[in-house]
């Protein structure tokens, strides 16, 4: 006789992230929220309980010339996990009281909190960022700096994540930022994929550099504007992982000297390129760790980091966590195991550290193979 049917295992609750809205409302910055957090797609499982809330529920005016009707107010962020202000249009303008008493009552009680460019004027007016460091478009952080002189403003960075307080700059790095929160709730993989059906790169530095400016005359080299893009080398690195590759080695491969390289690195990603390379490896590992029953011995092999014992302490300063611990906590339950010899995971391997660390990155040259 047929026993009773097994029951599926319970499901953690899906995480609930709320934005916060208000006429005129930037339909880009609640599109980068809502595709990341709010968009169900085909074979992904559902992570996140996506809402729209605003003070005074009813048609809200956006910046495209068209309302959108929300229907929630301020209540629904006494029980989100994470608030996201997607932009704050004007700048200037006040963040009413009750709206602030709620985004302050959200962050008592452990929901984190993250602005989307100019929405770090409504998080600043909280007082929740007085002594912390923040960013907002790169056109906007003076006014942020002069009207909020306790926040420490940092107007070049994509991104800057607290783990409590998370804000980014304009347009893209919404998404950036967006991503980077998926990959700190659910692990490199899923962000990966995510990121995959949006058509984006899995994941770009917090502390990368908004624009890059336009170099002075005495720095252009002779070749032509497109020989100065890193990509070519990019994928070529990417592709060869598990190999000893020198900052040399990469210089070689274009033709210039570690010093121009290490330029290049610094004006078009905002980091050095021992430390790009580093984080790629820390990334790839991330994957397999997630998606593979590989030993740590195999792993640190398939990603160039050369030994169990370099693994772990290279992984410990990115992470602040172990191996062993990562895969624990970010394991996918319908992860294969795959012991073949082949390369797993280096293609989707472009996601860098977590936001905290790659922020205070220092820029230099690496000598050696990381």
């Amino acid at each position: 006789m047929a026993g009773p049917p097994r029951q599926a295992p319970p499901q953690d609750p899906a995480h609930r992230v709320v934005a916060l809205v208000r006429p005129p409302q930037s339909t880009f910055e609640l599109g980068c929220v809502a595709e990341v957090f709010g968009t169900r797609r085909p074979g992904l499982p559902v992570r996140y309980d996506f809402r729209v809330c605003t003070p005074h529920p009813g048609p809200v005016r956006t910046t495209a010339g068209y309302d959108m009707l929300v229907t929630a107010g301020l209540s629904a962020l006494e029980s989100a996990d994470t608030v996201v202000i997607p932009g704050w249009t004007p700048a200037d303008e006040p963040l009413a009281p009750a709206a602030r008493q709620a985004l302050r009552r959200a962050h008592a009680r452990g929901a984190r909190l993250v602005s989307i460019c100019s929405g770090a004027f409504a998080l600043a007016q909280t007082g929740l960022l007085d002594g912390r460091r923040a960013t907002t478009h790169w056109n906007l952080a003076a006014s942020l700096a002069e009207r909020f002189p306790r926040v420490e403003v940092d107007p070049a960075v994509l991104y800057i994540d607290h783990g409590d307080l998370a804000t980014s700059a304009g347009a893209a790095a919404g998404v950036d930022l967006c991503l980077h929160l998926v990959r700190s709730d659910h692990g490199a993989a899923h962000a990966a994929r995510i990121a995959r059906h949006m058509v984006m790169p899995p994941h770009r530095e917090g502390g990368q550099t908004q624009y890059a400016a336009p170099p002075p005359a005495d720095r252009i080299d002779r070749a032509p504007a497109m020989d100065h893009s890193l990509a070519p080398l990019l994928e070529w690195v990417a592709g060869r992982l598990p190999e000893p590759v020198f900052v040399e080695d990469m210089a070689g491969r274009l033709g210039i000297s570690a010093r121009t390289l290490a330029r290049r690195f610094a004006d078009q990603l905002g980091t050095s390129p021992g430390r790009w390379l580093l984080d790629r490896r820390i990334t790839a590992a991330r994957t397999l760790l997630e998606e593979t029953d590989l030993t740590v011995e195999a792993i640190a092999l398939r990603v160039g980091l050369s030994s169990a014992t370099n693994f772990r302490r290279r992984f410990q300063q990115a992470l602040h966590t172990t191996p062993a611990a990562y895969r624990r906590a970010f394991r996918t339950t319908s992860g294969r195991s795959r012991r073949s010899d082949n390369t797993a995971g280096t293609k989707d391997g472009t996601a860098g550290t977590e936001a905290g660390t790659a922020a205070g990155t220092k820029r230099g040259t690496a000598r050696g193979p990381l």
